[in-house]
């Protein structure tokens, strides 16, 4: 069955509790990205035009379930108020006696804005009474947080089982595109699978590798893989408690005919440094001394035909340090294959997806997620538990 959405309900005149994900960079008390404010804004205006009273809330960093004027949503509030065109208030809790009364005093087409949730440790621990202290406030849930909806916390998890509950329009647009990517892709599929570490993405190589048709293995995970093949990797990153995963993992994609592509050839320099000089490497094997920073234009190579030919491509972690200037072609010349791809093209993660907003491409791709760890762990096949909550209520 569909998971029920904000399409499915009567808002008109009723107190809409929503929990959006607005866990955004502040510096000198202002937003500095405001793509998951930007995110939530087709649910809140279709809300307000059909008469709901909204009452927000969210977290913001980890305050450690005690009130931080520094992680305070007052400059998120702020900044709402003029991307959406409406006032938006802001209560100095998110519970409470004076929260629930702006809250029962919000007028149709009203936003307030209810101050950092994990300023109270129950909201993380998934209090009950904290949950039903928020359930007071609003009349109906709606979860539009994909980027916590891996947390079982009280505004995630708890609420939607204390009122109705449904999801907005970008947890619907995440599950629409994630979903089929673990269950039944349009193939060939493609996975391109980078970042630093190849223990923060076993889940995900695990439950890709199965159903992928090619994957693609870039950044520092990558020295790993080729450590287990027998070639020098200099001073690259290496996990050699992992070497035997990584093994297995090759043997399995052997096995079930998956095809692998590795770095061929690399950028790299005498040091992690943004100042460091980059040299070309015209093959697999790293001089000693020398790190691994970026992937050649072979590798590049090897990898366009896959990408170009593919029905689905997920993309999560990027190729190289692509912070650093001198070593981000690598993860530019991907995001652009990506980009230029016909078939579905999905990038989640929240370095691939520093990434292609950095080159300017998010708009290029068929989705861009706004969840880091929620990505991944849909990616792994994990239930996620502020979508089962709301799935649960069905």
């Amino acid at each position: 069955m569909p998971l029920k959405t904000i399409r499915d309900i009567d808002v008109s005149g009723k107190r809409v509790l929503v929990r959006v994900d607005y866990n955004v960079p502040i510096k000198k008390g202002q937003v500095t990205d405001s793509t998951r404010i930007e995110a939530s804004l087709p649910t809140l205006r279709h809300l307000l035009d059909n008469g709901g009273r909204l009452v927000l809330m969210s977290h913001l960093g980890r305050p450690k379930g005690s009130p931080d004027p520094a992680l305070s949503l007052r400059p998120v509030a702020d900044k709402l108020s003029a991307l959406i065109g409406t006032p938006v208030r802001m209560a100095p809790d998110c519970i409470g006696e004076e929260a629930e009364q702006l809250s029962r005093g919000l007028a149709a087409g009203e936003i307030l804005m209810l101050e950092n949730v994990r300023f109270h440790s129950a909201e993380t621990s998934n209090d009950s009474d904290f949950a039903t202290q928020l359930a007071r406030l609003g009349d109906l849930y709606v979860n539009d947080a994909f980027g916590s909806a891996h947390r079982a916390h009280a505004s995630t998890e708890g609420v939607a089982h204390l009122l109705p509950a449904v999801a907005g329009f970008l947890i619907e647009k995440e599950i629409r595109f994630f979903r089929p990517l673990v269950t039944n892709p349009e193939r060939p599929f493609v996975a391109i699978i980078g970042g630093a570490k190849v223990s923060s993405k076993i889940g995900v190589l695990e439950s890709l590798l199965p159903k992928c048709d090619t994957l693609i293995i870039g950044g520092g995970m990558s020295y790993t893989f080729l450590k287990v093949q027998g070639h020098r990797i200099g001073d690259s990153l290496c996990e050699d408690e992992y070497l035997d995963t990584a093994k297995a993992l090759l043997r399995q994609a052997e096995t079930s005919g998956v095809k692998i592509v590795l770095p061929l050839d690399h950028v790299v320099g005498s040091e992690f440094s943004e100042d460091a000089s980059p040299e070309a490497v015209d093959g697999i094997d790293i001089p000693d001394g020398m790190i691994g920073m970026d992937v050649g234009p072979k590798t590049i190579a090897s990898a366009a035909g896959p990408i170009q030919s593919a029905r689905s491509v997920i993309w999560n972690g990027p190729m190289g340090v692509f912070e650093f200037e001198a070593f981000a072609k690598g993860s530019l010349e991907i995001a652009r294959l990506v980009a230029e791809c016909a078939g579905t093209t999905v990038v989640g993660g929240g370095d691939a997806v520093a990434a292609v907003n950095a080159f300017g491409l998010s708009g290029k791709m068929d989705h861009v997620s706004t969840g880091g760890g929620a990505s991944l762990e849909f990616l792994e096949g994990k239930t996620l538990p502020g979508i089962a909550a709301l799935e649960s209520r069905e």
